[in-house]
Order: C-alpha cells, then structure tokens, then sequence
C-alpha cells in the first residue's frame, strides 16, 4: 500500500562506553527503567505505530537482548503454577506483539554501517529507525506522528528538537526552512559541529523515516571519525536528489546513554507510574531537604 511502512530497524550493536563499568557484561539497551529494559520502550513505541516486523542489528554480548525477546518457558510455567497470571500476561505481551529478527554487525563501525546490514531484511521499502537510547514519552507516539507525515507525502523524516547552545556539538544539526508548524526541509546536515559553526539548534534526534536509497549512499560514502560510517553524511549526500523534512515532534525525550541521562530517564518514568509517584516525591523531598540543611 503507498505510504505505508511495516518494518523497523533497532541498532543495538554499540558497546556503551559511556555508562562502564555496568555495561561489561550487560548491553546498555537492556538496562532498566523502573522494571523493563530501555529497548522494551521503543520496541512498544515500534508496535504501537504499526511495525509489524523488527530487526535488531546486534555485535558481541548482546545475547541478553534475543533471551528477552524470547519465551522463557520455565519462567512462564511458573507463573502460570502460582496463579500470577497478571504477570505471565505482562511478560508475554512483548514477544507476541511483532515478529523479531536479527543480524550481527560483526565490527562496531557507526550508525551508517548498522543501517547498511538491514538492506536485505527491507528490501525496495521505506522503513523506520529508531535509536535505544532515546526514549521519547508521548501520548501519540513519535513514530507514529513521523509516519502520518510519511503517508502524506513519502519522504526522507528525521525526528529533531531544538537543544541548549552548550549541547550542540554533541548532536547531528540540521539547516532548514521551516514549511508548516515543526516541519523544516532540510537544506543541510552537520555532525556535532562546534556552536559556533552550527547552522542551528534544532537537533536530529534517534527516530528515522528512511527511503531505500539510503543504502547506496551509504555505500558510497569515506568512515569518519574513529573509522565509522556516519548515517549523517550518507543523509547529507543525498539532499540534491531527495526530499528530506526534519520534524520537531511533540513529546519529552530522554537519552539513556550515558549516566546523569539514565539517572534522570529512571526518576521521570518512575514518577509516571500511579504506584511509585507519592513515595517517590517524598524520597527526593527529603534527600533534597537533607541536603540543603
């Protein structure tokens, strides 16, 4: 059907160097908020935008990623033993909800390389990326938003918030022109530039709506820095021949990648929850007070 996208790409092959030592022997995308790993929420955000397939792209010790996404069928008889059968839902739920693939990059060689090794999974399709480490929290959820853009008018989307001036050179910047409300055409795209040289501050943030076309690119473009395949510079090199739009979505994100982020994700998804709000804020109320005696 035109416009319609039914397959998503998760990139999970990075070693999380940024939040060591806990991700020596536990991949990064599985470390909780609150009580489910922080890919369980964009696999959620995948399904509740339609996917009907997903492809994790995994490397080295990511074993624990496959396991979660799998019956644990010793578990699942013993809950079903106890009667917990609230909880046998909840934990089947996930691996019911779409159909699960994988493929390993063999060498951690950037987000373009990581996209490149989904091409015969997505064959001639548009399909959806999205990043584990940004959670985005809304009522409508980000894919979704990005794909009733897509069905209007089939295009390059890229997800995008504006960010403090000081938080610039850590992101993938966009230059564009705005053409209705949060939509922008993107003119050009710059890899974490220095603020100074940055075209704005509206940042290319971890949800993608990509045409097959990507593939190619990204096979013609050098590694950059560290030896990597920028996903940036393969959109780049294809702005003279395709659309491409940059969307400011409406929702709050959250990056999980490193530690003070993962440490804000984990209060802000705790205090969404009915259970835990009220002995949360006293809790921090009086470690706050403590503190500021």
């Amino acid at each position: 059907m035109p416009g319609r996208i039914s397959k998503a790409v998760i990139p999970v092959a990075g070693f999380g160097t940024r939040l060591l030592p806990v991700t020596k022997t536990q991949p990064k995308e599985m470390l909780p908020l609150v009580d489910r790993p922080a890919v369980q929420y964009v696999v959620e955000e995948a399904v509740a935008s339609g996917m009907e397939s997903i492809l994790f792209v995994t490397g080295r010790g990511k074993r624990a990623i496959e396991d979660y996404f799998d019956y644990a069928v010793e578990l699942e008889n013993e809950l079903q033993n106890r009667g917990r059968e609230k909880l046998l839902e909840e934990v089947r739920r996930i691996v019911e909800a779409v159909d699960i693939f994988y493929v390993r990059q063999k060498r951690p060689r950037g987000l373009g390389d990581a996209v490149s090794r989904a091409r015969g999974f997505v064959g001639n399709e548009s399909f959806a990326v999205l990043l584990a480490d940004d959670i985005i929290l809304s009522p409508t959820p980000c894919l979704s938003q990005m794909l009733e853009l897509y069905a209007r008018e089939p295009a390059f989307y890229l997800a995008a918030m504006p960010v403090p001036p000081e938080e610039v050179s850590q992101w993938g910047i966009i230059k564009g022109k705005e053409v209705s409300p949060s939509l922008y055409l993107v003119e050009d795209l710059v890899e974490k530039p220095p603020v100074e040289e940055a075209p704005s501050n509206l940042a290319i943030v971890g949800r993608y709506i990509l045409k097959p076309s990507i593939f190619e690119a990204i096979s013609r473009i050098s590694p950059g820095k560290g030896g990597e395949l920028q996903l940036t510079d393969a959109l780049r090199s294809l702005l003279s021949g395709e659309r491409m739009y940059a969307y400011c979505f409406s929702g709050k994100h959250f990056g999980v990648g490193d530690k003070i982020s993962y440490l804000k994700a984990n209060i802000a998804f705790a205090l969404q929850r009915e259970e835990f709000r009220e002995p949360l804020r006293e809790f921090l109320w009086e470690i706050l007070y403590e503190e500021g005696r």
